[in-house]
């Protein structure tokens, strides 16, 4: 009698434990894989590529507003799911929309700026 195939997710987390990632590390790539099969109509991951790939990561930065972190840990559990369980490389090169990080730092912090701003509270006058 035969063995019925494993699930696509049961391959992941057995490959997320072979290479000996924490349970939470498994919870989450599982949960992000889930997520991206669900979005796609419950579509397997074998019949998509970088265009489905890229569109659930764009998705997730202009409809549901994640953090760049949050994104790049869905891309990383995507990434995972395709070099190590379904072993595609094709998404190497994907380049989604991503939210950027505000780099600038606010003027009022200059040295000139914070001193009359500490000058503005006695408080701080009298402890210094």
């Amino acid at each position: 009698m035969e063995r019925p195939p494993v699930k696509l997710l049961d391959r992941a987390r057995y490959r997320i434990r072979l290479k000996g990632y924490s349970i939470r590390t498994e919870q989450s790539y599982v949960s992000w894989i889930r997520r991206f099969i669900l979005f796609h109509n419950k579509r397997h991951p074998q019949d998509m590529g970088k265009g489905e790939i890229e569109a659930y990561l764009t998705h997730l930065a202009v409809n549901r507003h994640v953090s760049p972190s949050t994104q790049n840990q869905a891309f990383n559990a995507l990434l995972f799911l395709y070099r190590n369980v379904l072993q595609k490389d094709l998404v190497a090169s994907t380049y989604p929309m991503r939210w950027q990080k505000n780099t600038k730092t606010p003027t009022w912090n200059s040295s000139g700026s914070m001193c009359f701003q500490l000058k503005r509270f006695p408080l701080i006058q009298e402890a210094a």
